[in-house]
C-alpha cells in the first residue's frame, strides 16, 4: 500500500482546499490526501471521496512525485478535430466567400477537405477559428473609402482634439424626417403582433446640431420642409449662444446646405461649414441620434394622430441631456465606422 509523509503545512492545505479550491477535481484530490492522513483504508477513502479504488493510489503517487503543485494541476485530454489540420485552407476560402448557413459551410468544407462533419461539429469549429454569424451591412456604392480616411485624419480629428481641449465648438448637423407611419420593430411575444397604420403621410422634420463633446442638441423643427431658410435659422440659433471659441458644423452635402445664401450667412456669423465626403453617413455623429430616437419612441408603437406622434419625438429629443444622457454618452462616441476593402463582397 502506498504511503505518504506530508508535513503539517501540507495537511492544512489538504483540509482547506478539499472545500475551498475553485476546481472540483482538485477538491477531490485534496480530500483523498486528507482522508489518507486519517489512516483510513483505501477502500473506505474511495467510498467517502466518491472515486474508484484505483484512483486513490494514483492521487497518492501524484503527491509523492510532485507534492501540492502536482495535485493542483488540471490537464485534461482534449481531442482535436481533424478539421484543425485544414484551418488555413478553410479560413482563406471563407474570407473570400463567407457561407450564409451552416449547411453551406458543411458542403464547402467537405469539398475542400474531404471531411464530412455534422452541423454541430462544423458550427463549433467555425466559432473556434473566430467566425461569427453577423448581419451583412451596406454602404453607398459610390462611397470613396480613401477620401473618408483622408477627411478623418486631416479635417475631422484635428478639430475634435481642439473641441476636447475647449478651443472649438464642434457640432454634427443633419435633418431627420419622421413620417407618421408604422415603425416595425422586434418584440418577444407568443404570437405575431400588429400595429395599426395611420392614414396620411404627415411628417415631422427635425434639423439638429449635436455638440460632439457635451451632446447638447440644438434643433429647428417644422411640419413642411427643411430648406436653406431652415438651415439659416439653425445658424442664427447656434450663433445666439455667443460661444467664445470658433464654431464648426460638420454636415453632409444636401443642396440646401451648400448654397450661396447659406455660405454668406455662415461667413457673417463666423461659423465654419465642414462638409463630409459624399455618401459618408458613417462620418456624421448625429445619425446615431436619429436611430436612437426611433428605437426609444417609434418602433412598435402606435400613435393615433400626428399630434401624439410629434409630441413623442419632441419629448424624446428634449430628454437627450437628462433622462437619456447616460445611454447617449455611450452611443455617441467619437469613434467612427471605418471600412476596409477586404470587408466588401465581390
Amino acid at each position: 500500500m502506498i504511503q505518504i509523509n506530508p508535513c503539517s503545512e501540507d495537511i492544512k492545505i489538504f483540509q482547506s482546499e478539499r472545500i475551498n479550491h475553485p476546481h472540483p477535481r482538485v477538491q477531490i484530490r485534496m480530500d483523498v490526501l486528507w482522508l489518507k492522513t486519517k489512516e483510513l483504508p483505501h477502500k473506505q477513502i474511495a467510498e467517502i471521496a466518491g472515486v474508484s479504488k484505483n484512483t486513490v493510489p494514483r492521487y497518492l503517487r501524484m503527491y509523492n512525485e510532485g507534492g501540492i503543485d502536482k495535485l493542483r494541476e488540471v490537464n485534461f485530454y482534449k481531442p482535436q478535430s481533424d478539421l484543425v489540420r485544414h484551418t488555413s485552407t478553410i479560413e482563406a476560402c471563407f474570407k473570400e466567400h463567407p457561407p450564409a448557413t451552416i449547411k453551406e459551410a458543411m458542403s464547402i468544407i467537405e469539398k475542400l477537405t474531404g471531411l464530412k462533419r455534422s452541423e454541430t461539429q462544423v458550427k463549433k469549429f467555425l466559432k473556434a477559428i473566430g467566425l461569427k454569424r453577423l448581419k451583412v451591412g451596406h454602404v453607398p456604392s459610390k462611397a470613396d473609402l480613401d477620401k473618408q480616411e483622408k477627411f478623418i485624419e486631416e479635417e475631422l480629428e484635428p478639430r475634435i482634439e481642439e473641441a476636447k481641449s475647449g478651443q472649438r465648438k464642434l457640432f454634427f448637423v443633419d435633418a431627420a424626417h419622421f413620417v407618421l407611419a408604422p415603425f416595425l420593430g422586434f418584440l418577444w411575444c407568443f404570437a405575431r403582433v400588429f400595429i395599426k397604420a395611420p392614414a396620411g403621410r404627415q411628417r415631422f422634420n427635425v434639423l439638429g446640431a449635436l455638440d460632439a463633446i457635451t451632446h447638447e442638441l440644438i434643433t429647428i423643427t417644422n411640419d413642411t420642409y427643411i430648406n436653406a431658410h431652415s438651415f439659416i435659422d439653425l445658424l442664427y440659433k447656434i450663433a445666439s449662444r455667443n460661444f467664445s471659441v470658433p464654431v464648426t458644423l460638420v454636415l453632409d452635402n444636401a443642396r440646401y446646405q451648400k448654397c450661396k445664401i447659406v455660405w454668406a450667412v455662415a461667413k457673417l456669423l463666423d461659423i465654419e461649414l465642414l462638409y463630409i465626403p459624399a455618401y459618408s453617413p458613417n462620418l456624421n455623429l448625429i445619425e446615431r441620434l436619429w436611430k436612437f430616437v426611433k428605437k426609444k419612441c417609434l418602433y412598435s408603437i402606435y400613435y393615433p394622430d400626428f399630434a401624439s406622434f410629434k409630441n413623442a419625438i419632441t419629448d424624446c429629443l428634449s430628454n437627450t441631456g437628462t433622462k437619456y444622457k447616460k445611454e447617449l454618452d455611450s452611443l455617441v462616441t467619437l469613434k467612427f465606422q471605418r471600412f476596409k476593402k477586404e470587408q466588401f463582397l465581390n
